[in-house]
C-alpha cells in the first residue's frame, strides 16, 4: 500500500510496461473489493486500485465531495503516478466516477466498464434513493445496514458465507457517518448529471448489471449503453448488486473479454 500526495491510500500491481486498468469501487466499500480481481488481471495489466478520499485508508477530502471532486481525485492520482492512459473499471459509484471522468479528462480514458451503476430514476423512486440517503446522514453507516446487504448479496449466499458478508459490512461501518451521508447523497443525487452526457463519452464502453440488481437495474443499463456510442451491455443472471464479490469469474471473464479488443 502507498500514499499519494492527495492522501489517496493505492495499490499498483503489475508490469508498468502494460496497459494500465484502474478499478474504482463503490460508495462505502474500499479498494480490498477487488482482490479477486487483481490476481487474475495483473499478468497482462497494470492494475491501480485505490480508496476513493474518505473511504478506507485515504483521508477525508478537504471539501464536500462530488463527482467532480473524485474525478479530480483519480486525475491527480493518475499524474502523480505518470499514467496518461486507462481504462477504468468501476463499479456502483465508481461507474459513476468514471463517467464523469471520462467527460471531464477524455484524452486519459481508453475504454469504460461500468458495473452495477445507478441511472436516471423514475421520479419516486429518486424520492425513495434520497430518502434512505438521508436516513443515513441521520443514524450513520449502520442505519440502513442490514436492508443494504438484503439488496446487495443474494439470500443463499447471506446464509452461508458470514466471514464474506461480515467483512463488507465492517468496511461500511468504517466509515465517517458526515462523510458516508455525503457521498450517499453523490450516489443519490449524482445522476442527473451523467443523463444524456455533455459532452458524449466515445470511448468503447461495456456496461454490466445483474438481474436483480434493484438499485443499478438492467433498464437503467440498458440507458446507459444506449448513450453511448456502440456501447456493450451485459445481464449477469441471478445475482445483486454486489454479484462481483458472489461470483468474481463472471465479472472477471467480461472484463478480459473486453478489454482484449478494446483497450
Amino acid at each position: 500500500m502507498s500514499i499519494a500526495q492527495n492522501g489517496t491510500a493505492f495499490d499498483l500491481t503489475g508490469d508498468r510496461n502494460n496497459p494500465a486498468i484502474v478499478l474504482i469501487h463503490g460508495l462505502g466499500l474500499q479498494r480490498a473489493m477487488w482482490r479477486d480481481f487483481v490476481p487474475r488481471l495483473q499478468h497482462r495489466y497494470c492494475i491501480l486500485s485505490y480508496d476513493l478520499l474518505g473511504h478506507g485508508e485515504s483521508c477525508r477530502a478537504a471539501e464536500k465531495p462530488s463527482l467532480d471532486s473524485f474525478a479530480m481525485q483519480l486525475k491527480e492520482l493518475l499524474d502523480e503516478l505518470n499514467i496518461q492512459q486507462c481504462a477504468l473499471v468501476g463499479f456502483s459509484l465508481g461507474g459513476m466516477i468514471n463517467r464523469r471522468f471520462a467527460m471531464d479528462y477524455p484524452e486519459r480514458v481508453t475504454s469504460l466498464i461500468i458495473m452495477n451503476s445507478p441511472h436516471q430514476r423514475e421520479a419516486h423512486e429518486q424520492q425513495r434513493v434520497e430518502a434512505r440517503a438521508a436516513k443515513s446522514a441521520a443514524g450513520g453507516p449502520a442505519a440502513t445496514l442490514d436492508s443494504t446487504l438484503r439488496r446487495w448479496f443474494t439470500t443463499p449466499y447471506l446464509d452461508s458465507h458470514d466471514a464474506a458478508v461480515d467483512r463488507v459490512r465492517n468496511w461500511v461501518l468504517q466509515n465517517d457517518p458526515v462523510n458516508y451521508a455525503h457521498c450517499r447523497m453523490v450516489l443519490a443525487a449524482g445522476v442527473t448529471e451523467l443523463v444524456d452526457p455533455t459532452p458524449p463519452i466515445e470511448q468503447p464502453s461495456l456496461v454490466i448489471t445483474c438481474e436483480h440488481d434493484r438499485g443499478s437495474t438492467p433498464k437503467m443499463s440498458a440507458e446507459i449503453a444506449a448513450e453511448i456510442t456502440g456501447a456493450k451491455f451485459h445481464i449477469v443472471p441471478r445475482l445483486q448488486h454486489l454479484g462481483l464479490l458472489e461470483e468474481p469469474e463472471i465479472f472477471i471473464d467480461l472484463i478480459e473479454n473486453f478489454l482484449e479488443t478494446n483497450l
